[in-house]
């Protein structure tokens, strides 16, 4: 089970990295995962994690406080904004599947406009 954990871990640390290439793959909830299957396979991986100098401060934001940045929600919504905007003009999809995928992401950006600031 350990070694599955460990795999899933580099898998959504991999999933994590693309997503700061690639707009509409998040980066965030990918590297939280990986921290978290990281805490239960390989503390060295974990602290790997949250020393980052990209990933460890969001990181411990989340995990001390549950918080995300200004900038890091700033950066969420605007690019679900975009990313529905986008769907709608140009998508083939049916109606109820472009207003489906608008509820989740107006969903997902009330969760993360409601999320605290870090502290410090």
């Amino acid at each position: 089970m350990r070694l599955l954990m460990l795999c899933l871990g580099w898998f959504f640390v991999a999933l994590g990295v693309i997503g700061i290439f690639l707009p509409l793959l998040p980066t965030t909830p990918f590297i939280i995962l990986a921290a978290g299957l990281f805490a239960r396979s390989s503390p060295r991986f974990e602290q790997w994690l949250l020393d980052h100098p990209r990933f460890g401060k969001p990181l411990t934001d989340w995990r001390r406080e549950g918080a995300i940045s200004g900038r890091a929600k700033g950066a969420a919504v605007t690019v679900m904004a975009i990313s529905f905007i986008v769907m709608m003009m140009f998508s083939s999809a049916p109606l109820f599947v472009r207003i489906g995928t608008g509820v989740i992401l107006l969903c997902s950006a009330a969760f993360v406009l409601t999320r605290p600031t870090p502290r410090g």
